[in-house]
């Protein structure tokens, strides 16, 4: 088949009229930029929450939030919230776990209550608990010092717990 001059032209003109830009308005590049730095704003909306989680306690030591664990044992759900509190050291460390007793009810009541009602949870029993430095939850690690207190959340009160 052959294509004369006017339908060559008329050809040209179409795919002029009706192709796409193979690289969006702006660059490829732009789109990547768009992409790292949607990423980069969806992690620190979620992690700044966490990282904001450190508070003065009633012993006068800064504690930061770790990690919130759920858990089951012996049938009843455990809410787990694991605190670093470095003063707690054996080594160099000016909080005693008698001294550390009123932390672990002002958290309950500052902090895991709010943290339930927020998240529409209904735990059988809250754990606070306190480490010196991160440690793995389960792991044996002697060096790290840990304190632990269990509560049972009973008309919108934190109640001591025996575990």
């Amino acid at each position: 088949m052959t294509v004369s001059c006017a339908m060559r032209s008329q050809l040209q003109t179409v795919r002029r009229v009706t192709a796409r830009a193979a690289v969006p308005e702006g660059g490829a590049c732009s789109l990547k930029w768009q992409w790292v730095w949607g990423c980069l704003f969806i992690f620190l909306l979620l992690a700044v929450p966490v990282m904001a989680q450190s508070q003065t306690v009633p012993s006068g030591q800064s504690v930061a939030l770790s990690e919130v664990l759920e858990d089951v044992v012996g049938g009843e759900d455990w809410l787990r919230f694991r605190f670093v509190a470095p003063q707690i050291a054996r080594d160099g460390g000016t909080v005693t776990s008698e001294m550390a007793e009123a932390d672990f009810v002002h958290l309950c009541d500052s902090f895991a209550r709010p943290y339930l009602l927020q998240y529409g949870l209904a735990p059988d029993v809250v754990v606070i608990s306190f480490m010196d430095r991160q440690v793995a939850f389960g792991a044996s690690d002697p060096d790290v010092t840990q304190f632990f207190e269990a509560f049972r959340i009973i008309e919108d009160a934190c109640l001591l717990d025996v575990f």
